[in-house]
């Protein structure tokens, strides 16, 4: 059963930028992509970083420790260091406030289809 959590207001978060969040025990990076809400692990697979303090490129959120990238719609890494996925998390926006599912979706894989 989905339990959604409110974590910002709308306008907490500008576009083309992400906010970390502690969502039940997860810390989890909510981000903006013109409008359209995306929610990611805030943590690098690579290496301890918080991905939510990295630049937005496109729909990339670019880790600030060594530049490894992540399709932030999908959590799939697409680039070295970083070879493992991250999980999304369901998010809707209800009356201008942002709300995160702590619920992981299993997203299985590692950089390159391996």
């Amino acid at each position: 059963m989905s339990q959604f959590v409110a974590v910002a207001r709308v306008q907490d978060i500008p576009d083309r930028t992400g906010r970390a969040f502690e969502v039940a025990g997860r810390r989890i990076a909510v981000f903006n992509l013109g409008g359209r809400f995306y929610a990611i692990d805030d943590t690098c697979t690579h290496e301890e970083a918080s991905l939510a303090e990295g630049p937005v490129m496109g729909e990339m959120a670019v880790c600030p420790r060594h530049g490894s990238r992540f399709h932030i719609p999908t959590g799939q890494v697409r680039s070295l260091p970083a070879v493992h996925n991250v999980a999304t998390y369901a998010v809707k926006v209800e009356d201008g406030v942002v709300y995160v599912d702590p619920t992981p979706r299993v997203h299985a894989g590692r950089i390159h289809g391996s």
